[in-house]
């Protein structure tokens, strides 16, 4: 839409070019809609006002190939982006999903973890009668130990399946004395199970200083030792198997000496699991 402005009235000069040329438009509008019954506007200074929606920008010449580029960039980014904020939605999803069924599953089974002691422990190949002074002397041994592992699984829902490829291990200080597996076994739930394995050592090499150091605990009949247990293991609850669990007990053993009649001062076992 337009709006048209009429000049305002005046006294009319002289004629000149100009009005000639009025008259003669006016003339020829007059004579291009004579019919007409709106009234035709006087000749004069016109002000035509277009509508915002109605102006288009053009973008100059050096400035077209930027814009294109820039358009087509745009365009290339929202599919990625669409992707990306589609991969943070099922990811936050599938985390909420997972707390809530380890809440559920925590609820109805309450899972325990189970307890380990050693209660038996028999020392043979550990000759230590003969002492010496100089720490640069090493003593070869092969000793072997039998100990007794109970083994607590308190759970109402849960039984455990120990599998093969386990590792015991017996060390004093740093110095591994000697080492061997476990039994392959099930332990069903609410059950106690003491289990026997026997660890061997061959060709181990004291140095004088832990030689003396192993005479001198025992004198004061206390030898601390070191046992290691890394069993792999899968958790059953119901009718359904996890994967394989490494389930991993150290314990600190305190002897009153290194014999077969070795008895046990005391014992403090840790447990642990590794999940993957």
């Amino acid at each position: 839409m337009s709006d048209r402005v009429h000049p305002r009235d005046s006294p009319r000069p002289e004629a000149g070019p100009e009005d000639n040329f009025s008259e003669s438009s006016e003339t020829t509008l007059k004579s291009v809609s004579p019919d007409s019954d709106k009234p035709l506007p006087q000749p004069g200074t016109y002000v035509i006002h277009i509508p915002k929606d109605q102006v288009y920008r053009v973008p100059p010449p050096e400035n077209a190939s930027r814009y294109q580029h820039l358009a087509r960039r745009s365009n290339r980014r929202r599919p990625c982006c669409l992707c990306l904020c589609w991969s943070f939605a099922l990811l936050a999803i599938f985390l909420v999903l997972s707390a809530v069924a380890a809440g559920i599953f925590y609820l109805v089974v309450k899972p325990e973890s189970p307890n380990y002691s050693v209660k038996a422990i028999i020392i043979r190949g550990l000759n230590l009668t003969t002492t010496t002074t100089s720490s640069s002397s090493v003593q070869m041994v092969s000793p072997e130990f039998d100990i007794t592992v109970r083994s607590d699984n308190p759970n109402d829902k849960i039984g455990i399946y120990y599998q093969k490829d386990s590792s015991v291990e017996i060390f004093y200080s740093d110095v591994r004395l000697c080492n061997g597996v476990l039994p392959v076994f099930y332990q069903p739930s609410n059950n106690v199970t003491a289990f026997h394995t026997t660890l061997k050592g061959s060709g181990i090499e004291l140095s004088g200083t832990v030689k003396n150091s192993l005479v001198e605990a025992q004198k004061r009949g206390e030898v601390p030792l070191d046992l290691k247990i890394r069993a792999p293991v899968k958790i059953k609850v119901g009718s359904v198997k996890t994967w394989k669990i490494t389930v991993k007990v150290d314990c600190d053993i305190t002897v009153d000496k290194l014999t077969a009649d070795a008895k046990i001062v005391s014992n403090d076992c840790d447990y642990g699991v590794d999940l993957w």
